[in-house]
């Protein structure tokens, strides 16, 4: 795992002394179960070639080789870098993905462990194992109870362990929080920080991964890390 950086990265500053949001931010358009909505698998990507191997290349260069990794509001694809998938194979690293869609999660060759789990509905982890990281690309705005989906996974996180959300500016509509709908894409991330920051991590941080410039998708990591001790 290198330590080198090529992006842009700043410091998360808390806004709020107490919890700014109210129910309403995260009724949506569509309130029917998820689990109809996401019946229907979707074997396709939900960022552009670019933005992937953007993705690729930061994982590459923050995530371990060794341990166990949750990619949560995972599917058929985690964009991990090769490196990845070989610890995957060879066992060094456990993956553990959580999604909607066994059928997705299972054409997903990096993962070890598979939990079909709808955080809106059970927005505890069932896992008592540590991790070492965990990842989530472009669903945070799909979590009706961010903070205690964060929560739980911080309480199995190791001292340092970090947690890393992507986000974009694709999404189904219907099926995220309305609040997202509403503000800009810098308000976005100061909201997924706000997630973070409520739900006990810390050095919350911002990394630009793409601006968006030049028709392609625009891609931000919002990532922080539980207490050392």
């Amino acid at each position: 795992m290198s330590t080198t950086t090529q992006w842009a990265i700043r410091d998360y500053i808390p806004r709020h002394e107490n919890w700014p949001y109210t129910a309403a931010d995260f009724q949506r358009m569509d309130e029917f179960p998820d689990g109809e909505f996401y019946s229907n698998p979707r074997l396709c990507t939900h960022i552009d070639d670019q933005a992937i191997h953007t993705l690729s290349q930061y994982y590459d260069a923050v995530l371990p080789r060794k341990g166990r990794i949750l990619d949560f509001c995972s599917s058929w694809v985690s964009h991990f870098p090769p490196d990845l998938e070989v610890a995957a194979k060879s066992g060094s690293l456990h993956v553990v993905g959580m999604g909607m869609s066994q059928v997705e999660l299972d054409r997903n060759p990096v993962l070890s462990t598979r939990i079909v789990q709808d955080l809106n509905a059970e927005p505890a982890i069932p896992m008592t194992d540590p991790l070492d990281a965990a990842t989530c690309v472009v669903s945070i705005d799909y979590l009706t109870q961010p903070v205690k989906v964060l929560e739980s996974i911080r309480d199995r996180l190791v001292p340092g362990g970090q947690v890393h959300l992507v986000i974009s500016n694709r999404c189904f509509p219907t099926k995220v929080v309305g609040r997202w709908l509403r503000v800009s894409e810098s308000e976005r991330l100061e909201m997924v920080g706000d997630y973070l920051h409520f739900a006990g991590y810390e050095r919350i941080e911002v990394v630009t991964l793409t601006d968006g410039s030049g028709w392609r998708d625009p891609l931000w990591v919002v990532r922080g890390k539980r207490a050392e001790s």
